[in-house]
């Protein structure tokens, strides 16, 4: 049995190594006599090269909660658009400091979450990527976006990224208390004196419903706009609000707080931590902006409330400040082209801004987006959009901020406390916020 089992274990070998031999010397004949212009055979399946991974961008935001929830909505949503390009968003805390280190030190994101009023001051430090020969070639619009909100992008010639969202603070106010007095929305100054006085309600010295909420100084750049006068001048190089627009704003305010009596300081912190003023009816108008509007309509019928832009000034001027995001490419990206597509495909895309500001809540920052019926039909959304229309980003030197937080707060602080005059508040403002202005100039 042995003996048989070898034999044909042999003729078995003998055949396979044959086999073997003679399809190597077929193919070998076929590559060396194949007839000139032959067409090669097909690759099969098995020779077919591997199909190309996707390459990965990381897209950084400081954004958490519902907001990390719809960036990475967005992402995903792009990333089953196509197959080329696979984004990951990445929280980041205090985002801008471990930014500007990856800056120097490698490791940058591809995409970045910016809120705009930074870009003044960041773009002369070379860590953005300009985006305008990108909007050139693509064909994209300026004209899709609004003027200011490109500004706010912008720092010299050069753009550095697209609006992701725009805001502005409009006038809230309280249907129902309005309507018990036959008032109507306030226009002017004058009319949101009036209205603010006799929704005021006091019970001996105890005050009990505010007219008008006076609690956020910093809304003076909005409330001089209004006057006619603006925060700096037009070289960028001083202050220009110890004037008398200035003047006439310190003046209402004063106004309003001690002579009217509409307002007392400290009247809604009174009220404990975590109470809206506005939702239980302590306040019957407010200056807030758009993210305020699904917050109060979660209430229904319990606040019925309204929107109008902010009230014109004496002479008429009209007055808010724009804010919002954008999308920034960092120039130590090293995926700058498939960061672009990203940016393009979410802020040059009716459908996929509408997506994003749909499920944010948020005003999109492409322009074509706000004429869909949700935005443009919506008698809360519609005020904030004719806000847009007049409001102004900051003043774009490096040193705004610190000029307008360091420099004039401190001092309207102690204005509307009592313990110092008009004049005094102005000048001092401006002392202080020129050298602040002068400390923190482009260069320096």
């Amino acid at each position: 049995m042995k003996k048989w089992m070898t034999v044909i274990t042999a003729v078995t070998l003998t055949l396979s190594l044959a086999a073997c031999t003679s399809k190597t010397d077929t193919n070998q004949t076929t590559a060396s006599t194949k007839p000139e212009g032959t067409t090669a055979p097909a690759a099969t399946a098995s020779t077919a090269p591997a199909a190309k991974a996707p390459v990965e961008i990381t897209f950084w935001g400081d954004w958490g909660g519902e907001g990390e929830k719809q960036f990475v909505m967005m992402a995903d949503a792009f990333n089953k658009s196509q197959d080329k390009i696979k984004v990951k968003y990445v929280l980041q805390e205090d985002m801008i400091t471990k930014f500007l280190t990856a800056a120097t030190s490698g490791g940058s994101p591809d995409v970045m979450f910016w809120d705009r009023w930074r870009t003044s001051l960041y773009a002369s430090k070379n860590v953005l990527h300009p985006i305008d020969e990108y909007m050139k070639r693509d064909n994209i619009k300026r004209t899709d976006y609004y003027d200011e909100a490109l500004k706010e992008l912008s720092a010299g010639d050069k753009l550095y990224g697209l609006p992701l969202t725009v805001d502005a603070r409009a006038l809230f106010y309280n249907k129902k208390l309005f309507a018990e007095k036959g008032l109507q929305p306030p226009k002017t100054w004058e009319e949101l004196e009036n209205a603010a006085k006799q929704l005021t309600v006091w019970e001996g010295d105890k005050l009990v419903r505010s007219g008008m909420s006076m609690n956020d100084n910093g809304l003076f750049n909005m409330w001089l706009q209004q006057a006619g006068g603006s925060m700096i001048t037009s070289d960028m190089k001083k202050t220009n609000f110890n004037n008398d627009q200035g003047k006439q704003v310190l003046d209402f305010w004063d106004k309003l707080i001690n002579k009217d009596k509409v307002y007392k300081v400290g009247f809604e912190k009174g009220l404990g931590e975590g109470t809206d003023a506005f939702v239980t009816g302590k306040v019957a108008m407010t200056y807030t902006g758009p993210w305020m509007l699904s917050t109060y309509k979660k209430y229904g019928k319990e606040l019925d409330f309204g929107v109008v832009p902010p009230p014109a000034g004496p002479g008429g001027g009209k007055g808010s400040v724009m804010g919002g995001f954008g999308l920034v490419i960092p120039a130590g990206s090293k995926h700058k082209e498939e960061a672009w597509e990203f940016e393009k495909w979410w802020l040059a895309n009716k459908d996929n801004a509408l997506l994003w500001a749909k499920t944010s809540m948020n005003l999109p920052g492409f322009k074509p987006a706000m004429q869909d019926p949700f935005f443009k039909d919506d008698p809360n959304w519609k005020p904030f959009m004719d806000t847009l229309e007049f409001a102004k980003i900051r003043p774009q030197h490096p040193g705004y901020s610190v000029m307008e937080v360091d420099g004039l707060m401190p001092n309207l602080d102690l204005f509307v406390q009592g313990k110092q005059d008009a004049a005094t508040t102005l000048k001092k403002g401006q002392e202080q916020g020129d050298k602040l202005l002068d400390q923190n100039a482009a260069g320096k």
